[in-house]
C-alpha cells in the first residue's frame, strides 16, 4: 500500500514576497474585475455586480451604466447600506441590495462578484450543482452552495435572505435559472474564484456531454490543493495575471 506524501504546502517565503503586493487602491480593482470579468464572458446586458466593504460601513461598486466591458476607474462609486451615494451621484444597480445580506451573515466576507456567465447558467438552467474534479477548480471544493429554487430577481430582501441562508459559510453558490456568487476576503479572491467557478462548470458541461460519470477526485488531495492555490500570493498572482492582461487591452482602465 502506497502512503500518501505531502508536497510543500506553501510557497518559499523569498517567492511569497515577490509575489505578494498589487499596486492598486481598492477603486482600480473594482475597475480592473469588471474588465477581467467581461474578457471571461461574464457580463451580459445589465447583469451582475461586484462590491467591495469600504470598513466604514460604506461600499465600493458600479452604477447600472458602463457595461462591465467599459468600466474605468472614474466610474466606481461608494454607496451605502441602503444603496444612497456617498462618492459619486450616479445609482448603483439596484440587485446589489442582496448583497448586504451576505455581508451582514458573513463579517469575513470583503468582496462579492454576482454574474451570469454561460457556462454557469446553463448549469442552473439544467438545475444541477458545481462538481469539483479538476485540479484548477479545487479552491472551489466544497465550497459552492446550491440554490434549487430560483426567488426571482434579487432586488427586494426576501431575495438576499434566501440567497445569504443557502450560501452559508461557504465560499461560492450556484444560483438555479439564474447564475452565481463569490465572495472573498479581498477583491482579489472574490475575482479568481468567480473566473474559476465559470471555468470549472465549462469543464462539466464538457465532461458530461460524453455520456460518461465524472469521476471524483480524492478529499485529501483536493484539500491539499485547496490550501496550496488559496494562498493570498497564489491568488494574488492569478489576479495580476489577468489585471495585466485587461491592462494591455486598454490602458486608460485607470
Amino acid at each position: 500500500m502506497t502512503t500518501h506524501q505531502s508536497p510543500i504546502r506553501v510557497i518559499r517565503p523569498a517567492l511569497t514576497q515577490q509575489l505578494l503586493g498589487l499596486p492598486w487602491s481598492d477603486p482600480e480593482k473594482i475597475a480592473l474585475t469588471c474588465r477581467i470579468l467581461a474578457a471571461q464572458d461574464h457580463c451580459f446586458a445589465l447583469a451582475g455586480q461586484v462590491t467591495a466593504r469600504v470598513g466604514d460601513g460604506t461600499f465600493w461598486t458600479v452604477p447600472w451604466s458602463p457595461a462591465f466591458d467599459a468600466v474605468t476607474v472614474t466610474d466606481v462609486i461608494r454607496v451605502d447600506d441602503d444603496l444612497n451615494p456617498v462618492q459619486g451621484s450616479v445609482q448603483p444597480n439596484p440587485a446589489t441590495r442582496f448583497h448586504y445580506w451576505v455581508y451582514r451573515a458573513r463579517p469575513d466576507v470583503g468582496c462579492i462578484v454576482h454574474t451570469h456567465p454561460p457556462n454557469v447558467s446553463a448549469l442552473s438552467m439544467l438545475g444541477k450543482p458545481l462538481v469539483v474534479s479538476h485540479m484548477d477548480a479545487t479552491p472551489l471544493y466544497d465550497e459552492v452552495a446550491f440554490l434549487a429554487d430560483w426567488p426571482g430577481v434579487p432586488v427586494a430582501d426576501r431575495e438576499g435572505e434566501l440567497i445569504s441562508g443557502a450560501l452559508g459559510a461557504k465560499k461560492a453558490i450556484l444560483l438555479a435559472h439564474h447564475g452565481m456568487l463569490t465572495t472573498g476576503r479581498t477583491i482579489e479572491e472574490a475575482t479568481v474564484l468567480a473566473l474559476l467557478l465559470e471555468h470549472a462548470a465549462m469543464l462539466q458541461i464538457r465532461a458530461e456531454s460524453t455520456g460518461s460519470t465524472i469521476a471524483p477526485i480524492p478529499e485529501p488531495l483536493a484539500r491539499e490543493a485547496q490550501e496550496f492555490l488559496l494562498q493570498p500570493s497564489i491568488i494574488d498572482a492569478t489576479y495580476r495575471s489577468f489585471a495585466d492582461r485587461a491592462l494591455r487591452a486598454d490602458p486608460q482602465i485607470l
